[in-house]
């Protein structure tokens, strides 16, 4: 090969390598609504670098989250956990202002925090929104904490199922953890932490009045962890807050407004689920003709990245329905519509109760709803 060759595909592969680098370059909206009174935020607020034990450097961090579409990260490096300290300084705000000058040329919100890692109890806990994770490096987990209230941070506590220190995985509430509510202390809890969902984690928040929250806890570059290519998205907070900046993010979660969404599921309280189910889907047939015993299909349009599952109540005199609907995430899903009787005749506003099977209110149970839509209900031989 002559060298006149060789810089020729050379050349070659370096346009190509660049045409890669700007097709993948590329941010990836998550399409769920708004409510009437707050934009969803998607967030997540637990993520290391190599500032702790990560595998990341910090600005790679916000360029992962730009790609993927969220609004907002924290950087949660350990604050005693340092297993990179012979190759970086134990410096407790670097990663931060690392990965702030890269997500505020993105955009996107990067929030300063930091995670306080002792054993159970109390177990590991998130500070976010402090000023200087520097002065969280004492002894005492319990002036930790105090530095971290003095701050004005958020505080939530992690994994509190983790095997680690849960063997069986089972999540445990320590008199310690009553200590920290006493003391406003801990503001919230990690429902779901990477692919792990807490039971218990979900029925304390509503139990305690915390906030819930889901973080990807993520070490490794994302796509390591996720399948991005196949649609696999980490675990996401969904918080509704007044504006896109991160004040509105913190007020938010003191007024405990968020939802977990993760593994395809939300998990939140109901004033929360309600609005977002139902400004996500729409009917676009809001009458259907069913002659004798035939079929009708009401399209359902679904605006969102969601899937959606709605199984309906089988109570109907005269109709009869499926016993699941898939509302496919941007696509328009059919509910399909039988008749029971030959000659019936007459006109039906349905109010169809039923529940999305995959909004939890509570742990298994399901988000009531209802579709509603007409039936002009017509004998079999009218022509």
């Amino acid at each position: 090969m002559t060298n006149l060759m060789r810089m020729s595909l050379m050349a070659w592969a370096m346009v190509v390598a660049s045409d890669l680098w700007a097709h993948d370059r590329a941010r990836t909206p998550i399409r769920i609504p708004d409510l009437p009174d707050g934009l969803t935020l998607k967030c997540d607020f637990h993520i290391h670098t190599v500032f702790s034990d990560g595998k990341v450097w910090p600005d790679i961090r916000a360029e992962e989250a730009w790609r993927e579409g969220l609004d907002a990260i924290a950087i949660t490096d350990h604050i005693e956990h340092q297993p990179h300290k012979q190759d970086l300084p134990t410096a407790h705000n670097r990663s931060y202002q690392i990965a702030r000058a890269h997500g505020e040329a993105l955009q996107l919100i990067v929030i300063r925090g930091s995670e306080i890692t002792r054993s159970m109890p109390p177990g590991h806990l998130n500070a976010i929104f402090l000023k200087d994770a520097t002065r969280l490096d004492v002894p005492d987990w319990r002036e930790a904490l105090a530095e971290a209230l003095r701050q004005g941070a958020f505080i939530f506590w992690n994994h509190p199922g983790w095997r680690g220190q849960q063997a069986d995985g089972q999540a445990r509430w320590y008199p310690e953890h009553d200590e920290l509510l006493k003391r406003g202390q801990l503001h919230g809890i990690e429902v779901v932490n990477e692919r792990e969902y807490y039971p218990e984690a979900h029925l304390w928040c509503l139990e305690k009045n915390l906030t819930m929250l889901s973080n990807s806890d993520i070490h490794n570059p994302i796509g390591l962890d996720y399948d991005m290519h196949a649609g696999e998205r980490r675990p996401l907070n969904l918080v509704f807050a007044r504006e896109r900046s991160a004040d509105a993010i913190r007020q938010a979660l003191f007024e405990r407004r968020t939802v977990v969404f993760a593994a395809g599921r939300l998990i939140g309280r109901k004033e929360f689920l309600e609005p977002l189910f139902e400004r996500s889907v729409r009917v676009l047939t809001p009458s259907v003709r069913v002659r004798g015993t035939g079929r009708a299909y009401v399209q359902i349009q679904n605006d969102s990245d969601i899937t959606y599952v709605f199984r309906p109540e089988l109570k109907d005199p005269d109709l009869i329905f499926p016993e699941e609907v898939r509302l496919p995430a941007g696509r328009v899903g059919l509910l399909e519509v039988r008749g029971r009787n030959k000659q019936t005749r007459g006109t039906r506003l349905v109010r169809l109760a039923g529940a999305v099977m995959n909004l939890w209110i509570r742990p298994q149970t399901p988000l009531p709803t209802e579709m509603r839509f007409e039936v002009i209900l017509m004998p079999e031989d009218n022509p």
